[in-house]
């Protein structure tokens, strides 16, 4: 039996949490998991399944829907690190969750590569030299090194997404929320950037469509659609299942459909 001592401690926690936008549209219904420190889970379903909405509840992005004597009464929906999602806690939140949007131009906005790196430091009023120790250090771990001075719009795709993650791991979050991290990349990018994520010793959420990815990266798969978890549980074992798969609008990842046929 494992010592309580040796437990992998959460990192994220998700109660009953349910959001509606303005329109009136449910975009997630009383979705609850948790999420401990170096595991990396996949998350999956169909367009329109609720995957970035919730991303985006991990750093108090999306505004909290609820009446204002709910929100006071309530117990908090998500917790990062022991810190309840709420407007007062979101600077300390922030701090947790590296958030790396599927297009980096909706990321990136400073003249050069160092400036963009820097940005969230800085904001950390860190001292300058611990700031600049960070962008080399996390430039090199993306493969960027001698990169600093140049403009991130003569960049790559692909280069562009390695310098928001360059910018994310400067911060040292304890979380990473990742949206479609490789789309619209080149196979050789892919693969750079699969690398990348292996090496980060802590949490990860990816949402994506690209389901060979989540086999080759995840060792967890959560399958949401229409709002509501549908599945949580081994990559390998939910993605093979052919009737679960294809029932929620998915098709069984290449890699897996020879060990399906037999």
């Amino acid at each position: 039996m494992t010592s309580p001592d040796h437990c992998p401690r959460t990192v994220l926690e998700i109660h009953h949490l349910s959001y509606r936008y303005a329109g009136g549209c449910r975009a997630l219904d009383d979705v609850s998991f948790s999420v401990t420190h170096g595991e990396v889970v996949g998350l999956v379903g169909p367009s329109g399944a609720g995957k970035s909405t919730l991303l985006m509840h991990l750093n108090g992005l999306l505004p909290d829907r609820r009446e204002l004597r709910h929100r006071r009464s309530e117990s908090p929906s998500v917790i990062v690190d022991g810190i309840p999602v709420r407007d007062e806690t979101l600077p300390d939140v922030r701090r947790k969750v590296g958030f790396l949007f599927q297009d980096p131009d909706d990321q990136l906005f400073c003249p050069t590569v160092e400036e963009d790196v820097a940005f969230g430091p800085l904001h950390l009023d860190l001292p300058r030299d611990e700031v600049r120790r960070r962008v080399r250090e996390s430039l090199a771990a993306v493969g960027l090194s001698g990169y600093e001075a140049r403009s991130t719009v003569r960049l790559s795709v692909g280069e562009r997404k390695r310098v928001c993650l360059a910018g994310v791991f400067a911060c040292k979050p304890t979380l990473l929320a990742l949206d479609e991290p490789f789309s619209n990349l080149d196979p050789r990018s892919r693969k750079a950037l699969i690398a990348i994520l292996r090496e980060f010793p802590g949490a990860q959420i990816i949402a994506t469509h690209d389901l060979d990815l989540i086999v080759a990266v995840c060792s967890r798969v959560i399958l949401l659609d229409e709002g509501r978890i549908q599945a949580d549980g081994p990559a390998r074992q939910i993605l093979a299942d052919r009737k679960l798969v294809e029932e929620h609008g998915l098709e069984i990842p290449l890699c897996l459909r020879r060990t399906c046929e037999h």
